[in-house]
């Protein structure tokens, strides 16, 4: 099986650096709900089986081979921010995305209303459009907004933003290793949250593509673009969408062969490289292109990209 990666699931801004540094967050950290969103779950950490070995993964992502981790005990939020929790730091900070700072995004084109003016496509991924004046506040372009979605992940973000946030907060993007464990749901070996079935008992428990893609979208799971964070049952940790939906930060570099011969225990990545990693998938994701609505797919794309299928959750700064 071949792989667009990384334009068919997520296109980068490789070729659009920005001219002018990246103001600091200054406001003080949220103490209340509106930087932690919902309790944290509590995951005990330990000893696990990370990545896969699945001969129907892409090789170069580097999921495989399959090795023993350890974490440290750590907190994880239920759900992925949302445009809510996202507006309220950016109320509280006068925080400026790298999407608005670029004045452009990428959005789905199966998004777009069929009168939506012609812009540039990704050349191998013509889904993708590049959309002038896209952000989180306009997921589809001017004259969108998130009204009606306030509960739906904020995306547009890049790893800077959701790294902004998460200074704010007093919380910290998960490790890959983290996200890892958590996403499995203390299931070990199995490819999705829930098990070993993409349908358990014939049921959606996500949010992809449905269909054939990308022409036509059943709808068979309810959605098209993004769902509530808190749709569909969570995994055995009490944590919803660990795939499907956005893909989400890691504050891990990406680097396909590093954990062959990186450590064993709380592993963070190599310690320098040019893409973050990403896991978990998308509302995009389909089995004919991009099968990486699994807990161990992942993906690089560039710390300053922006798309409307990457978000992110966030886990304790300080593991314990």
């Amino acid at each position: 099986m071949t792989s667009d990666r990384p334009s068919c699931c997520t296109p980068g801004r490789a070729d659009e650096r920005a001219r002018s540094p990246r103001p600091a967050v200054t406001a003080a950290p949220s103490t209340g709900s509106s930087g932690a969103g919902a309790a944290l779950a509590r995951m005990e950490g330990g000893w696990f089986l990370m990545g896969s070995d699945d001969a129907l993964a892409y090789p170069e992502d580097g999921e495989g081979p399959v090795r023993r981790v350890r974490v440290s005990p750590f907190g994880v939020d239920p759900y992925c921010v949302t445009n809510a929790r996202f507006a309220e730091f950016v109320s509280a900070t006068g925080h400026v995305t790298d999407a608005e700072r670029y004045r452009t995004s990428f959005v789905f084109g199966g998004l777009l209303p069929d009168d939506f003016p012609p812009t540039r496509a990704v050349a191998a991924a013509p889904w993708w459009r590049e959309v002038p004046g896209a952000d989180w506040r306009h997921p589809e372009g001017p004259g969108s907004t998130t009204a009606g979605r306030e509960d739906h992940p904020v995306v547009h973000v890049s790893w800077h933003d959701a790294t902004a946030y998460c200074a704010w907060s007093g919380l910290r993007l998960p490790t890959e290793a983290e996200w890892e464990y958590a996403a499995r749901g203390g299931l070990e070996g199995a490819p999705f949250p829930w098990g070993g079935e993409l349908q358990p008992g014939g049921l959606h428990a996500m949010n992809v593509w449905n269909g054939s893609f990308p022409s036509h979208n059943t709808l068979e799971d309810g959605h098209l673009g993004t769902c509530p964070v808190d749709a569909f049952a969570p995994n055995g940790y009490g944590l919803h969408n660990m795939t499907g939906n956005v893909w989400e930060w890691t504050a891990d570099w990406f680097h396909p062969t590093w954990h062959a011969t990186g450590p064993s225990e709380n592993p963070t990545g190599p310690p320098t490289g040019t893409a973050r990693a990403l896991r978990g998938g998308s509302y995009l994701c389909h089995a004919s292109y991009c099968r990486r609505y699994r807990v161990s797919a992942r993906m690089p794309n560039t710390p300053d990209s922006s798309t409307g299928n990457i978000g992110f959750r966030c886990v304790d700064r300080t593991p314990r």
